[in-house]
């Protein structure tokens, strides 16, 4: 019997054969256009990475072999590729156009879909003309966003991405955590303090039962009639984004402003549904609509694009091969643009929530580890905090840099400082410099050879550490949609190989279902059964040490 051969195994054989980077750059003036994907707007270049052509085919064998195909059809096809939740993963119909069909459960979903973005629309431009008032007739002023997981840090990340759009009388602001510092920072910034009058919530919950978000929604409730909203008049103040009428109706607000979203969108795969109404009063439905384009060009390119051009699938081998053969246990994302300063947050979520499994869609456990941490900051500042360990450190990373083109103010001595210490970075981190080169400068600076000798070990870098370079024109709505598709659907992609349902979460509920029977024990005294260390820690909440005596 001929033996199966095994991907995995080509793989770790290859890799050890592959040249540096340095050396396939000067053996092959062709590699960065060999490496180099186009798509929406966006372009890939994943030459500064240890891959030659063998290890490339390998990854595509390996892809197919995985079922990434069918998989990615199956999603598009609305199947129930949530497998332990029995749902559809289609939040690629939410940035579809209105003719295009996408069924779950042989249902066209469409029409319900441009339904809320027209019942958005209609609302964002009364919000934004000034039209919509709140109780005493004046017009809104400050949007309080109120959500938690997928349902708050998508519309946050891309407010905060196309804030150069914002709507010059709407502040947007966000609140999560059931932290109160969170809710009380915003409602009672000393600097900027808020009036309800003038005040409009968004409470964002697919049941309106989240804990956090109602006990959220419930303190601003409450500070909103303190100021004086009387309760008839909160529905002026309140909107909601869910699916639970009757818990909606019951809060105050009116359900003519509700907005429906549904169990096949993953919340962080939500940003492109009603959840994203804050995007919608902050840079006005129109760029809305467009964030939405960019995204479905990506969909459209990777569901209809052979794998060796695609460029969800090259971001995602790449990955594979990083992860699960040369063995890195992180990937570092770095943005070099500042309104990108929450990209490396929601990638977190987006990356690490899907594919952090450990048993495969049947229940067996993984046959190698899946998902890297994922970390990062805007670049230049990151230069100046953990570069030093992704250069010399012991550890290693890769990297994606994310760089645009044109900036959106009229700087262009700083744009080409950061486009220079972009590039310069990757580099750097693929060249190197030997213990030779670094004792030749020495020596050229004036020092002695024994000097220099003391000195090269402590300036010689290793190189030969993988990046990718992701390119846009601009950070407009559509290039961002797309770039944040491009992300989604590498998720796939890697889900696909590693075997994992990359659509459901149950590791986020356990400790929340602990947490449920602790709050009852801190507010009634009660004791549980719980570990030595859970409850001497109870015990501690309970009966606080008493503040240190004046000096």
């Amino acid at each position: 019997m001929t033996a199966v051969p095994d991907p995995w195994s080509d793989l770790a054989t290859l890799s050890l054969r592959v040249a540096t980077m340095r050396e396939l750059f000067a053996g092959d003036a062709s590699r960065p256009p060999k490496h180099t994907v186009e798509a929406a707007g966006l372009v890939l270049d994943a030459s500064k990475n240890r891959i030659d052509d063998g290890l490339l085919a390998s990854l595509f064998s390996l892809a197919r072999g995985a079922g990434v195909e069918a998989r990615r059809d199956a999603m598009f096809a609305g199947d129930k590729v949530n497998v332990t939740e029995q749902r559809a993963a289609l939040h690629v119909a939410l940035r579809a156009p209105r003719d295009a069909v996408f069924r779950v459960d042989g249902r066209n979903v469409t029409p319900d879909i441009h339904a809320v973005l027209d019942h958005m629309e209609e609302f964002s431009e009364q919000v934004r003309s000034g039209s919509w008032t709140g109780h005493q007739g004046d017009a809104i002023t400050d949007v309080i966003h109120i959500g938690i997981g997928g349902s708050d840090l998508g519309p946050r990340f891309v407010c905060a991405a196309l804030s150069s759009y914002r709507h010059e009388r709407l502040s947007l602001h966000f609140v999560a955590n059931v932290d109160a510092h969170a809710l009380d920072g915003v409602l009672a910034d000393i600097a900027n303090p808020l009036n309800p009058a003038t005040t409009l919530f968004i409470i964002a919950s697919k049941t309106f039962t989240t804990a956090e978000t109602m006990m959220n929604a419930r303190s601003a409730r409450a500070w909103a009639v303190a100021g004086g909203v009387p309760e008839s008049k909160l529905h002026r103040h309140f909107v909601a984004v869910s699916t639970n009428t009757d818990a909606v109706r019951a809060f105050g607000i009116d359900t003519k402003n509700m907005f429906e979203f549904w169990d096949w969108v993953g919340g962080r795969y939500s940003l492109w549904s009603a959840i994203g109404l804050p995007i919608a009063l902050s840079c006005g439905m129109a760029r809305f609509r467009e964030l939405l384009a960019g995204a479905h060009a990506m969909d459209v390119h990777f569901a209809t694009t052979p794998l060796e051009s695609n460029m969800p699938v090259r971001l995602a081998l790449v990955g594979i091969l990083n992860a699960n053969v040369l063995g890195a246990r992180s990937v570092c994302v770095a943005p070099y643009h500042q309104h990108l300063e929450l990209l490396p947050a929601h990638l977190q979520q987006l990356e690490m929530e899907s594919n952090g499994k450990s048993v495969t869609l049947d229940g067996a456990p993984v046959a190698r580890a899946t998902v890297p941490v994922l970390w990062g900051q805007p670049g230049t500042n990151a230069q100046h905090a953990y570069f030093q360990c992704l250069h010399q450190g012991s550890e290693w990373a890769p990297i994606d840099f994310i760089a645009v083109i044109e900036p959106a103010h009229a700087h262009l001595e700083h744009q080409r400082a950061l486009l220079a210490n972009c590039f310069a970075q990757s580099e750097a981190l693929m060249n190197g410099k030997t213990e030779g080169q670094a004792r030749a400068e020495l020596i050229a600076a004036g020092a002695s050879a024994a000097e220099a000798a003391r000195l090269a070990p402590h300036k010689t870098f290793p190189g030969n550490r993988p990046s990718n370079t992701i390119v846009m024109q601009r950070l407009d709505p559509a290039s961002l949609g797309a770039l944040i598709a491009l992300y989604e659907h590498k998720v796939l992609v890697q889900g696909s190989i590693w075997n994992v349902d990359s659509f459901d979460q149950w590791g986020v509920e356990l400790g929340k279902v602990l947490a449920k029977t602790i709050v009852d024990e801190l507010e009634k005294g009660t004791s549980g059964t719980h570990d030595a260390s859970t409850q001497a820690l109870i015990e501690r909440a309970r009966n606080p040490s008493p503040p240190p005596p004046s000096p």
